[in-house]
C-alpha cells in the first residue's frame, strides 16, 4: 500500500470513529451537548452528498459541448425522434 493510501484510510477510519462516538453520547450520556450534536449532524450530512460524481467530460453518455447551443440555434427544426408523432 502506498503512504497516501494508508493516511486516507486513517483518516477515515479516524473521522468514523469521531462520529460514531458522537453518535453514542447523544444516545447514552445525558449531558451529551451541542458539540456531539454537530459532530454528528456534520456526519450525517457528509455521507449523504455525492461523492461519486466526475467531471461531466469524463461521464460516460455525456454530451458534447455545445450540444443545446446548436439545437436552440437551429429552432429545434429536426430534433425530434424516428418515433415522434405529429
Amino acid at each position: 500500500m502506498t503512504t497516501g493510501r494508508v493516511v486516507r484510510w486513517g483518516a477515515a477510519v479516524g473521522v468514523g470513529a469521531l462520529w460514531w462516538w458522537a453518535v453514542a453520547r447523544l444516545l447514552l450520556v445525558p449531558d451529551a451537548g451541542v458539540l456531539e450534536g454537530v459532530v454528528a449532524a456534520g456526519g450525517w450530512g457528509l455521507g449523504v452528498l455525492p461523492v461519486h460524481c466526475m467531471p461531466k467530460a469524463r461521464a460516460e453518455g455525456a454530451l458534447a459541448p455545445g450540444r443545446w447551443r446548436r439545437a436552440w440555434r437551429a429552432g429545434g427544426h429536426g430534433m425530434r425522434g424516428p418515433d415522434a408523432q405529429g
